[in-house]
């Protein structure tokens, strides 16, 4: 007897009342400046959703396959178990950066996408060998990009919403640096829980949700390290993300904390090609409280938001995203948007600056055998604002490379190189990187193993950057110009 057999109707009720929870009683969060410091806290509440989850959960880690991602974008290579969700991706499942919540068709060779868009309709499907039976179908949330695949899902009737689906990470991590910022109390070595999470989703029908609980570390190049409890508490809460959907053909609406439009690289380090984030993602919002409406036409994928920008509780940014397949290996996307009002308002954890700017993305994915390759150029813009005291604007201009390569079903290497500038000059104008008018670029290789549940993968990064302010670039005195960190990560994915 399996372990969904075992499961009593007690337990449904239990996981129904900590879903209601959610929407009734979540957390405030919010963005922070990712370069901000703050005191250790308690991080016993998420611990204790991520046991109740687990108590129900409680299935063999043997049993799952991996889609869970690597961090940083794109990721390439298959899953060698039964429960694999290897297929090889096509270019509108895969490369098209309007689908990273929709993505249903997504595997372990997956690229860096956009946060939260609709799936390309109709996508080509992966042939299966006439001897072998197929593959799982992968959930559409949470997306991955690889290296990592995602795991098998575990199935749950749920009465009136028939079947549900649960997954789930636990993974710590561990690093040591150079140039440590010292003067904001940091130190060289730190390790930590960097994903303790459970995924609980209904995939199917006209009403179908996503709800994600439990702990993350959100490490990205060039920044302080935060610890687990501090960025549960200070960005997003212990419900990251939840929303309803609601489906009519090849259109669909969802409404809650949703996964953001911009970007090519995911929040949550197990979706992406490396551990850590990158220079052009500390411009990003990552979670966003609102409503988008998603269509999709043949191989022409759109999307538009209308949300809280930088998670500021306050409805008044709105973009929009569209991508095309031109084939099963090369999609081209465009994202853009902004704040349109341009208010004052920042609250804990929230960028008064950066919840003010327009943010602009294009983004090509090539997928092709055991590559994925993904290049993109973002521009923000931060504009005068006298009401917060910006006397004058500025804006960054970046661009990134991100590839990966999988050698087998188990091994794969990832790699991101890049480079970000910031315009502003003078006194009234917003500090965007280390200082007014600074530059900065970066280098991260991610090589990842995984066996059936279990996975094991390390960054190797460096960051230079030019033309600093004392004070606010590396090192333990915020003047030095450049930090190489070594990274580990390990876990299981259920």
């Amino acid at each position: 007897m399996n372990w969904t057999q075992k499961l009593t109707k007690h337990k449904v009720r239990a996981l129904g009342r900590v879903c209601i929870a959610f929407w009734v009683k979540r957390p405030a969060g919010g963005k922070r400046e990712k370069r901000i410091m703050i005191k250790d806290k308690n991080i016993g509440v998420c611990l204790g959703i991520l046991a109740l989850a687990l108590g129900i959960v409680g299935a063999p880690a043997a049993r799952a396959q991996g889609r869970m991602a690597a961090a940083g974008g794109t990721g390439g290579g298959t899953e060698t178990s039964t429960a694999s969700a290897s297929a090889t991706p096509d270019a509108s499942s895969v490369a098209d950066p309007a689908k990273k919540d929709e993505e249903s068709t997504a595997s372990a060779v997956d690229v860096p996408q956009d946060q939260g868009a609709p799936a390309a309709a109709n996508p080509p499907q992966a042939a299966t060998p006439a001897a072998k039976a197929p593959d799982p179908t992968p959930l559409p949330s949470p997306s991955m990009t690889g290296p990592l695949a995602t795991a098998v899902p575990h199935e749950i009737a749920a009465g009136p919403f028939g079947k549900i689906n649960v997954t789930g990470i636990l993974s710590g991590m561990g690093w040591t640096e150079g140039n440590y910022a010292g003067f904001l109390g940091d130190t060289p070595t730190h390790y930590d829980v960097s994903n303790a999470q459970i995924f609980i989703q209904k995939t199917t029908g006209w009403f179908q949700f996503f709800l994600q609980g439990g702990a993350y570390n959100l490490p990205a190049v060039g920044t302080t390290f935060l610890g687990t409890p501090d960025t549960v508490k200070g960005f997003y809460g212990p419900f990251p993300q939840g929303y309803v959907k609601l489906v009519k053909g090849n259109f669909n609406v969802e409404v809650g904390a949703l996964p953001t439009l911009i970007g090519a690289e995911y929040t949550f380090s197990f979706e992406n090609m490396n551990i850590e984030r990158g220079l052009l993602w500390n411009q990003e919002n990552a979670v966003n409280q609102g409503v988008q409406a998603n269509y999709t036409l043949g191989s022409l994928s759109l999307a538009l938001t209308w949300n809280d920008g930088m998670y500021s509780s306050r409805l008044n940014w709105v973009w929009g995203l569209a991508s095309y397949a031109f084939d099963s290996s090369n999609t081209l996307a465009f994202v853009g948007g902004g704040n349109l009002g341009h208010t004052g308002y920042g609250r804990a954890g929230t960028s008064v600056a950066l919840n003010n700017e327009d943010i602009f993305n294009v983004i090509y994915t090539y997928v092709s055998g055991p590559w994925t390759i993904s290049p993109y150029l973002q521009y923000t813009n931060v504009p005068k604002n006298l009401a917060v005291g910006f006397t004058s604007g500025a804006s960054t201009f970046g661009g990134a490379l991100l590839a990966s390569y999988a050698f087998d079903d188990n091994w794969k290497l990832a790699g991101r190189v890049e480079y970000i500038s910031d315009s502003g000059k003078g006194a009234g104008a917003a500090n965007l990187l280390y200082g007014k008018g600074s530059d900065a670029w970066s280098f991260t290789l991610t090589p990842t193993y995984q066996w059936k549940t279990l996975f094991a993968r390390a960054d190797v990064s460096y960051v230079s950057a030019g033309s600093t302010t004392p004070g606010l670039a590396l090192g333990p005195f915020g003047v030095s110009t450049t930090q190489t960190r070594f990274m580990f990560e390990t876990g299981v994915l259920f």
